[in-house]
C-alpha cells in the first residue's frame, strides 16, 4: 500500500459511503491512515459509476486536514450524506475543538461549512418531513439540527 499514488482506484480503508443526487460519482470516506499512518492520506475519494458493476476515475475529493488555530490537523470522515445540491455533509472528529463535529463540502470538494460538535461526530443524516433536519451521532450524545439544506433522496 505505500506505493499508491494519489488518483489511483484504490482505497486504503473504505468507510461511509454515499452516492450524489444523479448517482453518477460514488464518495467513499477512507479512514486508512488510522491504520496505515502517513502511507494513507485522510480523504473522502470519489469514482465515477460507469454502471451497476464498474467504477472508473479514482480521486481525492475532499481533504479532511484544516487548520485549527493556525495548526494544520488532520481528522477522519466516517459517515457522510448528500444533500439534493450536491453538498458532501461529513461526521469528522479524532482532533478536538475547532474540528470536531460535521465538515460541509461543495461538488469541488471544498469546505464550505462546519457545525462543531463538543465531541467526535461518528454518523449522520437528514431526516424530518422536509428532510431539512440533521442528525449527528457522537461520541455519547445525539444532535439534531435544522439546515437550509435537504438532504438528498433516493428511491
Amino acid at each position: 500500500r505505500a506505493g499508491m499514488q494519489q488518483g489511483s482506484e484504490e482505497i486504503y480503508k473504505p468507510n461511509g459511503l454515499c452516492f450524489s443526487p444523479d448517482y453518477k460519482p460514488i464518495y467513499v470516506a477512507d479512514t486508512g491512515a488510522s491504520h496505515y499512518g502517513a502511507a494513507a492520506p485522510a480523504v473522502i475519494r470519489a469514482w465515477n459509476v460507469v454502471d451497476e458493476q464498474r467504477l472508473s476515475h479514482g480521486r481525492d475529493y475532499a481533504s479532511m486536514t484544516l487548520a485549527v488555530d493556525g495548526v494544520e490537523r488532520q481528522g477522519f470522515a466516517d459517515g457522510i450524506r448528500c444533500d439534493t445540491d450536491g453538498n458532501i455533509w461529513s461526521s469528522a472528529g479524532w482532533v478536538g475543538e475547532g474540528y470536531d463535529g460535521v465538515h460541509v463540502f461543495n461538488p469541488d470538494g471544498e469546505r464550505v461549512g462546519q457545525i462543531l460538535l463538543p465531541e467526535i461526530c461518528a454518523n449522520l443524516c437528514f431526516g424530518g418531513v422536509k428532510r431539512n433536519r440533521l442528525f449527528m451521532t457522537a461520541s455519547q450524545s445525539l444532535y439534531a439540527a435544522y439546515t437550509h439544506s435537504r438532504g438528498a433522496h433516493f428511491c
